[in-house]
């Protein structure tokens, strides 16, 4: 509902606010804006930049922020790299208020990524509800104070609803909760999903509503079905009782007008081995049609069946309408990792164009494990990521390059994208994207925009119970591995080389860097996509921080204490049942990139790239690579495209921007021929994806430049470009 505005001089045209997050509940990245347009965009200019004070401290850097803000009635409200949540006048970048959730000494700093927040408005009464850690807040959209009558003084614990104690046969509450990406909103309903852990501590990723005036549950959706509920034969006998995840932690989408909200769910816990859920494994994987108002389930369609390589839905769904056959189809849309779109009927589920049950490699699998024997693969649209890897699509960058990737891929197992994973080391495609969280934009014609990767990845699982001499683990090594290794590798070093990239830390020598204390704050607090370890209690993360600073000295137990592996393993918290937490008897390397000598991809560009794809036809009508390395521009080698992080946006005007590249520019793209029309160097990397709005007859083009990818600089501004003021 829209509250009269005494700050704007005109009346905004339709579309002038950037209400939601994606644009709109639909999530379509469309705005009916044109006053930039592919005649006027060359002349855009920095119209302000607002500098959140995070990261300028050189002792707190390396957190970012991937946050999309919105614009409401010409005030824009956005997340901070520190959690913070601040309001900005839309139109000059001049703070009105911010809000710190930590001034509560009662508080603990947790930190993790906010992808956007959720505005709701009945009269006077105008919310602004974001979630730090697994506390959701109602905040006063004027003010910037806490609304005491929602929950507890402001504040819902995001474990209500997850599931109770009776009913798992262990307690929740320790368990790490928590949301990245705001819910949505239908009627006084707010619809939230979750980010949980993907290790065998996974609390389950139920889809809940609460009621956005109280904060009171309204429902839960068990995406781990329990007994007597649709889907619970998909899995092992009790499996609820110790396994979780299936969790939609990239955010959802509603129809209002149907009743119906739309998720994407992710892979079940946990990450790379599945022989405790030998099954289908409903509902992970899944893109779900719930009634929004009684969370029922209308209908699902599972994108990876029994999935073993962490292939999550990364992004919401895109409610679309198309035509075909002469008539037009609501739709929905959904783009994966491995670089699918699958569209679906809205209301029925029914693929609009045909979907085939592919079979795929069973053998050999780790022990215990049972793979599924197909997997569902669209006919139409082509995949717009890399799908096979062969000795020809292997870099030719430099003679050198090819010879060091060469090596590797011979020595690797390789082959489908679907071979289960193994002890001898495997390349995979598709479970770094393909697709990412920013989403895909989708303009009225039915043109769907989504910017991919083409990323390989090296995979190798190893025995979690046993140190690679044999040894058992000790309880900071079983801990580690337990809970850091599906990042970090076990036993605290990955297997890429030094030259080779790794999304997240080798920690082998991590007591060079940082000492205990400074470790023990950081598992505490979390930092970029590393999220808190509160949830573990403090004896059991001192045990991980002096096995990290005691790695390469002593082995904690001897071989002939491994008697009861999980007794050895099993952390004190969080207390409960004797199936939870799982404990899986194998676990992988950490997530190791494959890349050259020189630190580049080990396949032929393009490396990252931007696509247009016309859903009346399955057929696309552009492909571009997106970003550029300037050092291997300079060197003569065409545009080679970078991984990407962040989604497009698309206009009335004709326009695209998009941000997400390693090179830290934004660019605007000519929608019909994917032609470069402008760009611009932000402070720091555009990990996130960019909005559009119009204030007193303006229109402005905002991005969040949080940077620090990978080790790329740290940023914590907001930036905003508009056309030069008419005389």
């Amino acid at each position: 509902m829209r509250v009269n505005d005494t700050q704007r001089s005109v009346d905004p045209p339709a579309g002038a606010d950037w209400p939601a997050y994606g644009g709109n509940k639909a999530g379509n990245r469309y705005s009916p804006l044109a006053q930039i347009n592919t005649r006027t965009v060359k002349e855009l200019q920095l119209a302000w930049t607002f500098d959140t004070g995070d990261n300028n401290n050189p002792a707190e850097r390396g957190m970012d922020i991937q946050c999309q803000p919105i614009v409401v009635n010409g005030v824009l409200y956005g997340t901070t790299p520190r959690m913070k949540l601040v309001a900005v006048d839309a139109a000059t970048g001049q703070k009105r208020w911010l809000f710190d959730p930590f001034t509560d000494p009662a508080k603990k700093p947790q930190f993790h990524p906010l992808r956007g927040v959720v505005y709701w408005a009945d009269g006077a009464d105008q919310r602004i509800l974001y979630s730090v850690g697994s506390s959701l807040y109602a905040i006063n959209a004027q003010t910037g104070a806490p609304i005491s009558s929602f929950g507890t003084n402001g504040i819902v614990d995001l474990h209500d609803g997850v599931g109770d104690r009776e009913t798992l046969g262990h307690d929740l509450q320790n368990l790490s909760v928590r949301a990245t990406t705001p819910g949505v909103i239908y009627q006084d309903l707010l619809v939230m999903g979750s980010g949980v852990s993907e290790g065998g501590d996974a609390a389950p990723g139920t889809i809940r509503a609460y009621h956005v005036r109280t904060g009171k549950l309204a429902w839960a959706f068990h995406t781990v079905p329990l007994p007597g509920e649709y889907g619970y034969e998909t899995w092992p006998k009790d499996a609820y009782r110790k396994l979780g995840g299936a969790n939609c932690w990239a955010g959802m989408v509603v129809d209002d007008k149907r009743g119906i909200v739309y998720a994407g769910t992710g892979s079940p816990s946990v990450d790379f081995y599945g022989g405790a859920r030998a099954g289908q494994n409903l509902f992970a994987n899944c893109i779900l049609a719930l009634n929004a108002r009684t969370g029922e389930r209308i209908w699902h369609f599972q994108t990876i069946h029994h999935d073993l390589w962490d292939r999550d839905l990364p992004c919401p769904p895109n409610l679309i309408t198309v035509r075909q056959n002469g008539r037009l189809v609501d739709a929905v849309a959904q783009a994966t990792k491995d670089g699918y779109v699958f569209v679906l009927d809205r209301e029925t589920g029914k693929p609009l164009f045909p979907v085939k049950e592919v079979p795929v490699p069973t053998a050999p699998a780790l022990p215990g494990e049972q793979p599924w024997p197909t997997q569902p693969v669209p006919t139409k649209p082509a995949p717009f990521a890399l799908q096979d890897v062969t000795e020809a699509t292997l870099t030719n960058r430099t003679p050198a390059a090819r010879a060091y990737v060469l090596e590797r891929f011979r020595n690797s197992r390789r082959g489908s994208k679907y071979m289960p994973p193994s002890e001898e080391g495997s390349l995979f495609l598709g479970f770094g994207g393909g697709a990412e969280w920013g989403g895909t934009a989708a303009d009225p014609d039915g043109v769907l925009y989504v910017n991919g990767n083409n990323m390989l990845w090296w995979l190798k699982m190893r025995d979690s119970r046993i140190q690679p001499t044999g040894v058992a683990l000790g309880r900071g090594a079983s801990l580690f591995n337990n809970n850091c290794s599906v990042c970090h590798g076990l036993g605290g070093k990955s297997t890429a080389s030094a030259t080779t990239a790794q999304a997240y830390p080798d920690l082998t020598e991590v007591g060079k860097r940082l000492d205990k204390k400074q470790i023990l704050e950081l598992l505490a607090s979390g930092r970029g996509r590393m999220p808190s370890f509160q949830h573990l209690a403090r004896e059991d993360r001192e045990a991980i921080v002096q096995f990290l600073l005691n790695l390469n000295t002593k082995p904690a137990l001897t071989a002939s204490a491994a008697v009861d592996v999980h007794a050895v393993a099993a952390p004190t918290s969080p207390a409960g049942g004797s199936d939870f937490p799982y404990v899986p008897p194998y676990l992988n390397n950490g997530t190791t990139q494959f890349r050259d000598q020189d630190n580049y991809p080990a396949v032929k560009p393009p490396w990252g790239t931007l696509n247009a794809i016309d859903l009346n036809t399955g057929e696309y009508r552009w492909k571009v690579p997106l970003g550029e390395y300037p050092e291997l521009t300079r060197q003569g080698i065409a545009q080679t495209g970078t991984e990407n992080h962040g989604g497009p946006l698309v206009t009335a005007g004709g326009v695209l921007f998009i941000a997400a590249t390693y090179d830290e520019n934004l660019r605007a793209f000519d929608k019909q021929t994917g032609r470069v029309l402008w760009s611009y160097q932000l402070p720091a990397g555009g990990f996130a994806t960019p909005i559009t709005y119009q204030v007193n007859g303006r229109q402005y083009v905002a991005i969040a430049a949080g940077g620090t990818r990978y080790g790329l600089k740290s940023g914590g501004s907001y930036v905003a470009f508009a056309l030069p003021k008419r005389p």
